[in-house]
């Protein structure tokens, strides 16, 4: 066996470059909008404590684990593809697709009872940050589903014998972005008093 043919290959990011760049973005704009929060909330500390009793921390709660879940489901899909595997990547795919409904469901439900209760956009400071973050976050979590399920009808297209995982990779990452900023968003704004 030849040096080269031992060495292993560099280890790569998953999907396209140009992904990156954008996860890189989107990741410091939320950068940015958690530390206005975090600062904000330390100059209207009682507002923002008062505030946050009216938040359904059960509904967060369930919601990271729903996109917890979904993520781990996409994993499996990336998986189940790279080994050659389009039934169980598309299974997985859909159980991760799945998920992200449910998040999206559940978080409609719970602007419904905010509204219900007359809490809006521009009821104080801290449902400004709520509504902004948490809504830009459901845009993200919607961009992902829709990628998620291109990257499920590509697969279906794609000839078995050249079944390749490069685009489930790509979206996967993005849905990764997704899950990781709701595991920031939800404890600084639901649970954090």
């Amino acid at each position: 066996m030849s040096a080269a043919a031992a060495t292993p290959a560099p280890p790569r990011l998953p999907g396209d470059r140009f992904i990156w760049y954008v996860i890189m973005l989107e990741g410091t704009t939320f950068g940015v909008l958690f530390i206005a929060f975090a600062f904000t909330r330390l100059w209207h500390l009682e507002l923002f404590r008062a505030s946050q009793q009216k938040l359904d921390i059960s509904a967060g709660a369930i919601n990271t684990g729903l996109l917890l879940t979904a993520s781990w489901c996409i994993a499996r899909a990336v998986q189940g593809v790279r080994a050659g595997g389009r039934g169980a990547g598309l299974g997985w795919l859909g159980a991760g697709i799945a998920g992200g409904v449910g998040f999206v469901a559940l978080k409609l439900t719970e602007y419904a009872a905010k509204a219900a209760q007359g809490i809006g956009l521009s009821t104080n400071l801290f449902f400004d940050f709520y509504f902004i973050l948490t809504g830009f976050h459901l845009l993200h979590v919607l961009a992902g589903l829709f990628a998620l399920s291109l990257s499920g009808v590509g697969l279906m297209r794609q000839p078995r014998e050249a079944l390749s995982a490069y685009t489930l990779e790509t979206f996967a990452s993005f849905w990764h972005l997704v899950d990781l900023l709701w595991l920031v968003l939800f404890p600084l704004v639901y649970v954090m008093r």
